[in-house]
């Protein structure tokens, strides 16, 4: 039987101007209407400047690549992410962007992420078995995938050194998604910088631990490479410290970019891929055969391909709850795409919330259904069609490393384990920086029947 997984239901007619603020504040993704899963392009405005809402895969290829240096990051998303990351690579724009990339790009080189392999899987058997020691436990599996992927983290792009406690790290981020991580009613209604943000104040302990952490971590790594700079490892801290032309508090901004965002984006998607499993017995039975099957002795870098099944669930699972569901532009000049003229300083927003459940671009779209992404199927699926780590020259840097991560994760995690959802409804997706489930994913923990013998 197909799951029809939980989601806000679209709206049969726009929100009145009260509405669309109150819901914008608590839950952006249930503010579309029908037409926006419908229509190829829509136009509105807001408080007299014009959003555009681009589902067009040939608007969406204009927008975001052939005339992407017409379009600015839109100001209110730098006013919900800057407060946070600064001039961090994903909310820095111009030469300072350019010179970021261009220093972090070896590390996400995908040569330098297969030799990361090893790392992600050691961590990831090592978390899968103290879950299996507690059989029999509920836990929060969102919580427990923001702690597997902070050890991954930590373990592979700052070499075991960040200078903090787990525990603490997980719940000062859910604190900081809670708070700043949403949009706050004043940015929405572009009330001057002045005004005291409600969603700041709140989010100001959290914020000042990240600050206090990357502090611990970079004095660290400073005072290792000043003693003996040979035993210092060439990871993604060291390239910071030693990149041109960055200074110290932009250096500080990239790592919170990478510990806060980074990481927290591979933990949305492998704990919705799980709780979508819970839900669809058929897909876990076919995964759980798989692996049942696979060699995990086998060379990392050949798992995606040997387990296409577990990739394909955890792609599903970025298609239905992608876990950067906006990408947020400003028109520096005009414009047009098809028919639909754009003024310069509108609002044009590429959205794979909506892209992703087009009813023009996908049969059955709010199934679960990994089948889409099976090798035999994977080509019918449009480059502009499917964005869950964006599109064109800002394109994620990390997105070699996140399917990597994935893959390696969901395999260690489902050899011996099941997760059943113990909820007492199903988890509401909720737009803060990511797409969070609106109360965690409370599963319980249970051992594997006993493998079949072939």
């Amino acid at each position: 039987m197909t799951f029809h997984p939980p989601r806000p239901i679209p709206h049969a007619r726009p929100l009145s101007a009260a509405q669309f603020v109150w819901t914008m504040a608590r839950n952006p993704l249930a503010i579309w209407s029908e037409a926006a899963f419908t229509e190829p392009v829509i136009r509105a405005d807001w408080l007299g400047t014009p959003t555009i809402i681009v589902s067009d895969l040939a608007a969406i290829r204009h927008v975001m690549v052939e005339n992407a240096q017409n379009y600015a990051m839109q100001p209110l998303r730098q006013r919900v992410l800057r407060p946070i990351l600064r001039d961090g690579l994903l909310t820095a724009e111009g030469e300072l962007w350019r010179r970021t990339r261009r220093s972090l790009a070896p590390v996400f080189a995908p040569r330098n992420t297969a030799g990361l392999a090893e790392a992600m899987r050691e961590r990831s058997m090592r978390f899968a078995a103290g879950l299996e020691a507690r059989a029999g436990e509920a836990v929060d599996m969102a919580e427990q995938m923001t702690l597997l992927t902070f050890d991954i983290l930590q373990a592979t792009l700052f070499s075991g050194d960040i200078v903090g406690d787990p525990q603490e790290f997980a719940a000062a981020t859910s604190a900081l998604l809670r708070t700043m991580g949403r949009v706050d009613p004043m940015d929405i209604l572009d009330a001057p910088g002045f005004v005291p943000r409600l969603t700041r104040i709140l989010g100001a302990r959290s914020l000042a631990y990240f600050r206090r952490l990357i502090t611990a971590t970079i004095e660290k790594r400073e005072a290792l490479l000043a003693a003996d700079p040979a035993r210092a490892p060439r990871d993604l801290l060291t390239l910071l410290l030693e990149a041109e032309g960055l200074s110290r508090s932009e250096v500080e901004d990239n790592i919170i970019t990478f510990i806060g965002a980074g990481h927290e984006t591979t933990a949305r998607a492998l704990g919705w891929t799980l709780y979508l499993l819970s839900q669809a017995p058929d897909e876990l039975a076919m995964i759980e055969a798989e692996l049942d099957a696979h060699d995990f002795a086998s060379p990392l870098a050949e798992w995606p391909d040997r387990l296409p099944y577990a990739r394909a669930a955890f792609e599903e699972a970025m298609r239905l709850y992608p876990p950067a569901p906006s990408l947020n532009r400003a028109a520096i000049g005009p414009d047009r795409v098809g028919t639909v003229d754009i003024p310069a300083g509108a609002t044009v927003l590429v959205l794979p919330w909506i892209v992703h459940r087009h009813e023009k671009l996908w049969d059955h779209p709010n199934d679960f259904m990994p089948s889409c992404f099976l090798p035999e199927n994977r080509d019918r699926i449009d480059r502009y069609q499917y964005l869950p780590f964006g599109i064109g020259p800002r394109v994620c840097i990390g997105q070699y490393f996140a399917m990597q991560e994935g893959v390696i994760a969901l395999a260690a995690l489902l050899r011996n384990l099941r997760f059943d959802y113990v909820g007492r409804s199903a988890p509401m997706p909720v737009q803060t920086i990511t797409v969070q489930p609106e109360g965690g994913l409370p599963m319980r923990i249970s051992r594997r029947p006993p493998r079949r013998s072939p």
